[in-house]
């Protein structure tokens, strides 16, 4: 059973900004709370050490597209299957849009009962307002 998410938040920064932090993937655990760490092996591939309630998992991940200021997506080669695109959407000079689309593979009861009682929403949106939150300090200056 393959489930899926799509989230999206608002943010008082340009795009410009939030790009500017989404875009590198070793920032991810400063704003995503169950990413523990990211290590890129290369331009495209890179390594997630993740942990959330009852499972710590690592898996290796491959930039499958990257058009700068509109979208990053991934997928993962090793491990567990998750699929992601975040997407950014220009709202004005100073206003974004950032939303966030992912497909995995629930594996085990854990991850099986975060999707069933959206638990997996939820920590999706709490990551969000952490990523809003930083990209509105950062536009601040």
């Amino acid at each position: 059973m393959t489930s899926s998410l799509l989230e999206a938040v608002d943010i008082k920064a340009p795009v410009s900004v939030s790009w500017a932090l989404w875009q590198d993937v070793e920032r991810w655990p400063s704003f995503l709370s169950h990413v523990r760490h990211v290590k890129r092996i290369d331009a495209d591939t890179f390594v997630w050490q993740v942990s959330l309630p009852g499972a710590d998992k690592q898996f290796v991940a491959e930039l499958t597209e990257v058009i700068p200021e509109e979208r990053i997506a991934w997928r993962t080669s090793e491990g567990v299957h998750h699929a992601g695109v975040v997407t950014f959407h220009r709202l004005s000079a100073t206003e974004s849009r950032v939303a966030l689309q992912i497909e995995y593979d629930p594996k085990g009861f854990v991850e099986h009962l975060g999707a069933l009682t959206n638990l997996d929403s939820v920590l999706a949106n709490y990551d969000l307002g952490e990523f809003q939150a930083m990209a509105e300090r950062e536009a601040a200056g």
